[in-house]
């Protein structure tokens, strides 16, 4: 018996899947090993900064502030960039919580870099918060970085999810990531709660709510009025890390405005379509957007993209996590318990 995301029979809803192996299951029963997943993660980057257009920060826009990060060895990439290569596992917020803590625990001790957690509410049975997972993930593991891959912020209040963040942060002593996008199924994510389901609002809302997140988990006042946010405060705490944790922006290979708002922030999630680029895809990706020393790709593990593939093509972390709607929870938790394939 799968102890947490076992399915029984998937029903695909076109629930996007960035490359853990489907494009989005529902079960007709239990939970299953894979699932939606839009997002993004990232640990020690250097941050290039948020425009400050007037509206945010009591400071100037910050540049080259470098995160802290864990020791990997140095990748030659396109462009010339060397940036660490890290690995880390992708789960789906679904099954039991203690099922999901397990394994990051022993995600920690084998070795990965980064444990993140899908951030949906109603796209599959059996989820579960992942931010409260997340705390208490931090509470079993001492040096794994922990995240979301991703958070659809157009549904959050950017203020109150900046305090999940930063709380999150001082928790696991300076080791989150927030990963942030759009959100599907827009019907069952936003619709079902008579929310809009408009694409280009959302996108609208997180380009507005971005340099918000960005002061807040600073700790900086922030003082904006504009169309969909007005805002007059300052947060105390700031989070932990300095200038602040990590934020990766999920984007779809070919469109300009993702990919624009990815090099906005610390790194990028690439989807190509309902699935991971592939390594061509991704060197195509890296090549245009030149992204800058310390910007991290995020590219994912398959049975046709090994870690040296990946890293070849230019990305900084390879994610692992179900491989296929039937992976027994046996068979991935031996591949996690192995270590990252360094």
């Amino acid at each position: 018996m799968n102890a947490g995301w076992v399915h029984t029979g998937l029903v695909h809803t076109g629930l996007v899947h960035t490359g853990l192996v489907h494009t989005g299951l529902v079960h007709t029963g239990l939970v299953h090993t894979g699932s939606v997943n839009t997002g993004l993660v990232h640990t020690g980057l250097v941050h290039t900064g948020l425009v400050n257009k007037g509206l945010v920060h009591t400071g100037s826009v910050h540049t080259g502030l470098v995160n802290k990060g864990s020791e990997s060895a140095a990748l030659s990439v396109p462009g010339g960039r060397r940036s660490p290569m890290r690995f880390g596992v992708s789960m789906p917020n679904v099954g039991t919580p203690s099922s999901l803590i397990d394994l990051a625990v022993v995600a920690d001790d084998a070795g990965w870099d980064g444990f993140f957690v899908w951030d949906h509410v109603n796209a599959l049975p059996q989820m579960h918060d992942p931010w409260v997972v997340l705390g208490a993930m931090a509470a079993r593991t001492t040096r794994v970085r922990l995240g979301t891959l991703v958070t659809p912020v157009p549904r959050r209040r950017p203020w109150k999810l900046a305090k999940e963040v930063v709380t999150l942060d001082h928790v696991s002593e300076g080791r989150a990531i927030l990963g942030v996008g759009l959100g599907v199924p827009v019907d069952a994510e936003y619709g079902a709660f008579g929310e809009s389901t408009s694409v280009p609002e959302h996108a609208a809302r997180l380009d507005e709510a971005l340099p918000l997140l960005d002061a807040f988990l600073r700790g900086d006042r922030v003082d904006h009025d504009g169309e969909h946010y007005q805002v007059h405060a300052q947060l105390d705490p700031p989070a932990l890390q300095t200038p602040r944790p990590p934020i990766w922006a999920a984007a779809t290979v070919g469109r300009d405005r993702p990919l624009a708002r990815a090099l906005r922030v610390d790194g990028i999630y690439p989807l190509s379509g309902l699935a991971a680029p592939t390594p061509a895809e991704l060197s195509a990706l890296v090549e245009r957007l030149n992204p800058p020393a310390g910007f991290d790709v995020v590219g994912v593990l398959t049975d046709s993209a090994s870690a040296d593939d990946l890293a070849a093509a230019g990305a900084t972390w390879a994610l692992d996590g179900p491989r296929h709607p039937e992976e027994p929870r046996e068979e991935l938790l031996a591949r996690i318990a192995a270590g990252p394939p360094r």
